[in-house]
């Protein structure tokens, strides 16, 4: 989610190939994801406290492969508890059906000067149909709010993000 969220990932596969070694030992990574620069990083999710011995090494041996191929490789462990909530929230309103034109540039204009999500919404028109443009512009990242810091909610702080 994390990946799909990044304004500079382009593309993601999940359990892009598997990669054999002569031992017969082999492995297949959880992501792929292609950069808007067309840089390459491969990605194994595996909560720290989860990976034996054995994993650690393919873990390893993988990395050195993504290396060889020009490619970068990260291990990540469990997501922040209060941005993993956040980005699942958002997610449902990434699809650009959730985009209403005319809304978004009320509320761009709007949070050019930064203020609770809920004040700000309802400042623009009816929240039923505000909230989900005002959503989908901040999976977009066109609105910006720390998604780390507090589960969204009405008194979130919102601005439009700096061009």
């Amino acid at each position: 989610m994390a990946l799909d969220a990044n304004p500079e990932t382009v593309g993601v596969a999940s359990q892009p190939f598997r990669l054999r070694w002569p031992d017969g030992r082999h492995h297949v990574p959880d992501y792929y994801a292609r950069r808007s620069d067309g840089t390459v990083v491969i990605v194994d999710v595996r909560p720290d406290d989860r990976i034996p011995e054995s994993d650690a090494e393919l873990f390893a041996r993988s990395e050195v492969v993504c290396i060889a191929a020009g490619w970068q490789y990260r291990r990540v462990g469990v997501l922040d508890p209060v941005l993993a909530a956040n980005l699942r929230w958002l997610s449902g309103y990434r699809h650009p059906r959730a985009l209403r034109p005319g809304v978004a540039a009320e509320l761009l204009s709007c949070f050019a000067r930064e203020q609770p999500l809920l004040e700000g919404a309802t400042a623009v028109g009816d929240p039923l149909v505000v909230l989900p443009v005002l959503f989908h512009l901040l999976w977009h990242r066109r609105l910006v709010v720390d998604l780390s810091r507090t589960v969204l909610d009405d008194r979130t702080a919102v601005s439009a993000a700096a061009l």
